[in-house]
Protein backbone atom coordinates (compact mmCIF):
# COMPACT_ATOMS: atom_id res chain seq x y z
CA UNK A 1 0.00 0.00 0.00
CA UNK A 2 1.49 3.33 -0.88
CA UNK A 3 1.28 6.29 1.32
CA UNK A 4 0.46 8.86 -0.89
CA UNK A 5 -3.40 8.54 -2.21
CA UNK A 6 -3.24 11.79 -4.38
CA UNK A 7 -6.96 12.06 -2.83
CA UNK A 8 -5.99 15.11 -1.08
CA UNK A 9 -3.81 17.39 -3.60
CA UNK A 10 -6.77 19.57 -3.69
CA UNK A 11 -6.83 20.70 -0.31
CA UNK A 12 -9.66 18.12 1.10
CA UNK A 13 -9.43 15.00 2.72
CA UNK A 14 -11.91 12.22 4.36
CA UNK A 15 -12.83 11.77 7.70
CA UNK A 16 -13.81 8.52 9.37
CA UNK A 17 -17.11 8.08 7.52
CA UNK A 18 -15.88 9.18 4.27
CA UNK A 19 -17.07 12.70 3.96
CA UNK A 20 -14.95 15.00 2.68
CA UNK A 21 -13.83 18.32 4.38
CA UNK A 22 -11.06 21.07 3.43
CA UNK A 23 -7.91 20.25 5.14
CA UNK A 24 -8.59 23.74 7.37
CA UNK A 25 -11.71 22.31 8.16
CA UNK A 26 -12.52 22.15 11.98
CA UNK A 27 -12.10 18.69 12.68
CA UNK A 28 -8.90 18.68 11.16
CA UNK A 29 -7.73 21.79 12.94
CA UNK A 30 -8.83 19.79 16.61
CA UNK A 31 -7.46 16.10 15.43
CA UNK A 32 -4.09 17.68 14.00
CA UNK A 33 -3.85 19.92 17.59
CA UNK A 34 -4.17 16.43 18.98
CA UNK A 35 -1.55 14.95 16.73
CA UNK A 36 1.14 17.44 17.38
CA UNK A 37 0.44 16.63 21.08
CA UNK A 38 1.28 12.75 20.46
CA UNK A 39 4.57 13.81 19.12
CA UNK A 40 5.66 16.34 21.51
CA UNK A 41 4.53 13.21 23.89
CA UNK A 42 6.43 10.87 22.35
CA UNK A 43 9.50 13.39 23.01
CA UNK A 44 8.94 13.39 26.15
CA UNK A 45 8.80 9.70 26.70
CA UNK A 46 12.34 10.28 24.87
CA UNK A 47 14.08 12.18 27.40
CA UNK A 48 12.75 10.66 31.08
CA UNK A 49 14.18 8.08 32.78
CA UNK A 50 11.51 7.00 34.86
CA UNK A 51 9.94 3.73 33.76
CA UNK A 52 7.02 4.45 35.80
CA UNK A 53 6.23 7.77 34.41
CA UNK A 54 7.08 6.72 30.93
CA UNK A 55 4.38 4.16 31.17
CA UNK A 56 1.77 6.50 31.73
CA UNK A 57 2.80 8.76 29.13
CA UNK A 58 2.62 5.40 26.85
CA UNK A 59 -0.54 4.75 28.18
CA UNK A 60 -1.66 8.49 27.20
CA UNK A 61 -0.54 8.01 23.76
CA UNK A 62 -2.88 5.64 23.06
CA UNK A 63 -5.74 7.67 24.69
CA UNK A 64 -4.67 10.86 22.21
CA UNK A 65 -4.87 7.98 19.74
CA UNK A 66 -8.23 7.49 20.44
CA UNK A 67 -9.01 11.05 21.21
CA UNK A 68 -7.86 11.53 17.49
CA UNK A 69 -10.01 9.20 15.91
CA UNK A 70 -13.06 10.19 17.53
CA UNK A 71 -12.46 13.73 16.65
CA UNK A 72 -11.94 12.44 13.25
CA UNK A 73 -15.47 10.87 12.55
CA UNK A 74 -18.09 12.60 10.92
CA UNK A 75 -21.59 12.10 12.16
CA UNK A 76 -22.44 9.34 9.84
CA UNK A 77 -19.54 7.23 10.81
CA UNK A 78 -20.57 3.81 10.97
CA UNK A 79 -17.66 2.32 12.01
CA UNK A 80 -16.58 1.27 15.25
CA UNK A 81 -14.20 3.16 16.58
CA UNK A 82 -12.74 3.09 20.17
CA UNK A 83 -14.04 5.91 22.70
CA UNK A 84 -12.75 7.78 25.58
CA UNK A 85 -14.91 6.94 28.61
CA UNK A 86 -14.69 9.03 32.54
CA UNK A 87 -12.26 6.29 33.90
CA UNK A 88 -9.92 7.89 31.65
CA UNK A 89 -10.30 11.38 33.03
CA UNK A 90 -10.27 9.38 36.63
CA UNK A 91 -7.11 8.06 36.19
CA UNK A 92 -4.95 10.70 34.88
CA UNK A 93 -6.58 12.96 38.39
CA UNK A 94 -5.52 10.06 40.02
CA UNK A 95 -1.50 10.27 38.92
CA UNK A 96 -2.13 13.86 38.98
CA UNK A 97 -3.28 13.69 42.90
CA UNK A 98 -0.19 10.65 43.29
CA UNK A 99 2.53 13.54 42.24
CA UNK A 100 1.12 16.18 44.44
CA UNK A 101 1.32 14.17 47.55
CA UNK A 102 5.17 14.48 46.82
CA UNK A 103 5.18 17.85 46.19
CA UNK A 104 5.16 21.02 48.43
CA UNK A 105 2.01 23.38 47.56
CA UNK A 106 2.66 26.07 45.24
CA UNK A 107 3.05 29.47 46.11
CA UNK A 108 3.95 31.10 43.36
CA UNK A 109 4.21 30.76 39.57
CA UNK A 110 7.23 29.09 37.61
CA UNK A 111 8.83 29.83 34.79
CA UNK A 112 9.36 26.83 32.46
CA UNK A 113 12.75 25.32 32.44
CA UNK A 114 15.71 23.76 33.89
CA UNK A 115 15.98 20.74 32.16
CA UNK A 116 15.13 19.57 28.66
CA UNK A 117 12.60 16.93 30.73
CA UNK A 118 10.55 19.51 32.56
CA UNK A 119 10.71 21.89 29.61
CA UNK A 120 9.91 19.00 27.31
CA UNK A 121 6.42 19.08 29.63
CA UNK A 122 5.65 22.71 29.48
CA UNK A 123 5.94 22.54 25.63
CA UNK A 124 3.33 19.19 25.82
CA UNK A 125 1.11 21.27 28.27
CA UNK A 126 0.79 24.25 26.44
CA UNK A 127 0.20 22.36 22.77
CA UNK A 128 -2.57 20.28 25.17
CA UNK A 129 -4.13 23.45 26.28
CA UNK A 130 -4.31 24.85 22.54
CA UNK A 131 -5.90 21.60 21.57
CA UNK A 132 -8.49 22.39 23.70
CA UNK A 133 -9.31 25.53 22.88
CA UNK A 134 -9.60 23.97 19.23
CA UNK A 135 -12.13 21.70 20.82
CA UNK A 136 -13.81 23.94 22.17
CA UNK A 137 -14.28 26.26 18.98
CA UNK A 138 -15.04 22.64 17.45
CA UNK A 139 -17.88 21.86 19.59
CA UNK A 140 -19.77 25.22 19.00
CA UNK A 141 -20.25 24.31 15.47
CA UNK A 142 -20.49 20.14 15.29
CA UNK A 143 -20.86 17.67 18.58
CA UNK A 144 -18.36 16.60 20.33
CA UNK A 145 -18.34 13.87 23.86
CA UNK A 146 -17.59 15.79 26.93
CA UNK A 147 -15.45 13.57 28.04
CA UNK A 148 -12.84 14.94 25.56
CA UNK A 149 -12.86 18.11 27.08
CA UNK A 150 -12.34 16.62 30.38
CA UNK A 151 -9.55 14.32 29.39
CA UNK A 152 -7.63 17.52 27.48
CA UNK A 153 -8.16 19.94 30.39
CA UNK A 154 -6.89 17.29 33.13
CA UNK A 155 -3.65 16.18 30.40
CA UNK A 156 -2.83 19.64 31.14
CA UNK A 157 -2.42 19.74 34.08
CA UNK A 158 -1.22 16.26 34.40
CA UNK A 159 1.87 17.65 32.52
CA UNK A 160 2.02 20.66 34.44
CA UNK A 161 2.52 18.31 37.79
CA UNK A 162 5.27 16.06 35.80
CA UNK A 163 6.99 18.56 35.27
CA UNK A 164 7.32 19.55 38.77
CA UNK A 165 7.85 16.28 39.52
CA UNK A 166 10.45 15.67 37.31
CA UNK A 167 11.70 18.91 38.42
CA UNK A 168 11.57 17.34 41.94
CA UNK A 169 13.86 14.09 41.04
CA UNK A 170 16.39 15.85 39.09
CA UNK A 171 16.43 18.73 41.97
CA UNK A 172 16.14 21.34 39.41
CA UNK A 173 15.00 24.57 41.44
CA UNK A 174 12.39 26.25 39.00
CA UNK A 175 12.45 29.67 38.91
CA UNK A 176 9.48 31.43 40.22
CA UNK A 177 8.00 34.14 38.39
CA UNK A 178 8.20 37.20 40.09
CA UNK A 179 6.02 39.70 38.15
CA UNK A 180 7.48 43.38 37.87
CA UNK A 181 5.04 46.16 38.96
CA UNK A 182 5.04 49.83 37.41
CA UNK A 183 7.57 50.11 35.25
Amino acid sequence: MKVYTKTGDKGDTSLIGGKRVAKNHPRLEAYGTVDELMSHTALLIDVIASESDRSFLWWTQERLMTLSSMLAADESADKKIPVLTPDDVIRIEQKIDEIARDLKPLCSFVLPGGHPSVSQCHVARTVCRRAERVIVSLEREYEVPSVVNRFINRLSDYFFMLSRKLAEDLHIIQKKWTPVVGI
